[in-house]
């Protein structure tokens, strides 16, 4: 049997309230541990200096020490090197190196939008641990936020918790869960595009149960729950997401290329930028496997995950 959770939290709730800062000096306080690596070289070696060998070694350390790679970092510091000379070897280095990390940025700003398909589907996958569930639920207020009406489906059949999980957040939004005790993922997703359907629904966030990519039989899995996916709507799922853990660094990109060549990733949700995390990998993704990122989340509240915003990103990161 399904189950079907819908309450709204008390106004005045932790829940219902959401974070008191604000969202800019959230992603600041999220990026700190990045930040602080490019502190000593702009705030010392740097400032007005020339571009020579020994700030380039410091800028360098700085970049990989806030894990954004080396590709993407041999990518920055050519182009940073370019533009300094450009310049006659005058300007503000900083200033130039974050106009670099824009450029290398800008091609994942692509937001979500949520086309005419009724009901939209968006299928979200990651590994254990990642924050995809919490991400779901933090999707559906924004979702709603835009005048559109939400539905769950709870396709992690394998761990209870998550089922749990998925019902709270749906509790906070007062919005439906189609979940099942064990059974096929699949057949959740299925009844849960059909419900979709009968209540006039406008967006489905299906949860997939967490897998690593090395795990070849849950990866043939969560195939074919994309392929019941689609033959309870064709034209399903209109999103697939990869939800992403900062704090996995450059393991993140190895998640990428798996479930991008399983799936056809059309998005990433990178969650935990909480200020342990280094916030470089989003560089070194932009580098070499430049899939939209969707949404970015700096910590635990339900308004914690937000559009990506390139410009924005970047200031927080370098300062």
């Amino acid at each position: 049997m399904f189950d079907l959770f819908k309450r709204t939290l008390p106004e005045g709730s932790p829940a219902s309230n959401g974070q008191k800062k604000g969202w800019s000096e959230r992603l600041t306080s999220g990026l700190a541990k990045s930040r602080e690596t490019f502190t000593g070289v702009f705030g010392s070696a740097f400032g007005r200096k020339p571009l020579d060998d020994e700030t380039l070694d410091a800028l360098e350390t700085a970049l990989i020490g806030a894990d954004v790679g080396m590709p993407a970092t041999v990518h920055l510091l050519d182009d940073l090197n370019t533009r300094w000379k450009r310049a006659g070897g005058e300007g503000d280095p900083k200033a130039m190196l974050k106009a670099c990390l824009l450029d290398l940025l800008a091609p994942l700003e692509k937001p979500l939008v949520v086309t005419e398909a009724r009901p939209f589907v968006i299928m979200l996958a990651g590994v254990n641990g990642a924050g995809k569930t919490t991400s779901i639920g933090k999707l559906a207020k924004h979702f709603q936020a835009q005048g559109l009406s939400v539905l769950l489906a709870a396709g992690d059949t394998f761990r209870a918790a998550a089922r749990e999980q998925l019902t709270v957040w749906g509790e906070r939004n007062a919005v439906a869960v189609i979940a099942q005790d064990g059974g096929d993922p699949g057949a959740v997703m299925f009844d849960a595009i059909a419900a979709a359907k009968a209540r006039g629904i406008d967006v489905v966030l299906a949860d997939t149960a967490g897998r690593l990519p090395t795990q070849i039989n849950l990866m043939d899995e969560i195939r074919k729950v994309r392929r019941v996916i689609q033959k309870a709507q064709p034209s399903a799922p209109h999103e697939t997401l990869l939800v992403l853990d900062a704090n996995t660094g450059q393991n993140g990109l190895a998640q990428v290329t798996a479930f991008d060549d399983a799936l056809a990733l059309t998005g990433l949700v990178m969650t935990k930028l909480d200020g342990s995390a280094k916030g470089g990998v989003v560089a070194a993704i932009a580098k070499q496997h430049p899939i939209p990122l969707r949404f970015i989340g700096v910590g635990e509240g339900v308004d914690d995950l937000k559009p990506f915003v390139a410009a924005d990103f970047v200031d927080a990161l370098v300062g």
